[in-house]
């Protein structure tokens, strides 16, 4: 893995960055917050992430053991996902994340390039 050299570092920012450190995994965390998904809720829920993304993404999570991947040995298959007890620790932190968002997200808003975009569109 790329994230080898953070991964056994001594700092614990390192190390915390390793499993944390990609635009996408927080997100899938926060969408399983509250919930079991399987693959295709998980892709629907976030939208904008590729498949090939989610499904890498869902992996290094599992290897990390901060979510549990369960297959069901019926026709069709069905995997499902779950935060294990590792990963349920980490939901305090991201769910400060989105309160932060939420806090200055509205002061910024109007600074943005998309929403003066936006305005001027409305025109």
């Amino acid at each position: 893995m790329k994230n080898d050299v953070f991964r056994y570092s001594n700092c614990p920012m390192h190390r915390s960055m390793a499993i944390l450190g990609t635009k996408w995994k927080p997100i899938v965390i926060y969408v399983l917050r509250s919930r079991t998904a399987r693959f295709g809720q998980i892709h629907a829920a976030i939208g904008s992430i590729s498949k090939k993304v989610l499904t890498s993404t869902l992996k290094e999570l599992e290897a990390d053991r901060i979510l549990l991947r369960e297959e069901f040995k019926e026709l069709p298959p069905r995997v499902e996902y779950t935060l294990t007890e590792k990963g349920k620790t980490l939901l305090p932190i991201i769910i400060e994340l989105a309160k932060w968002d939420n806090e200055h997200y509205e002061h910024n808003k109007q600074s943005h390039p998309k929403a003066t975009e936006a305005a001027v569109a409305d025109l």
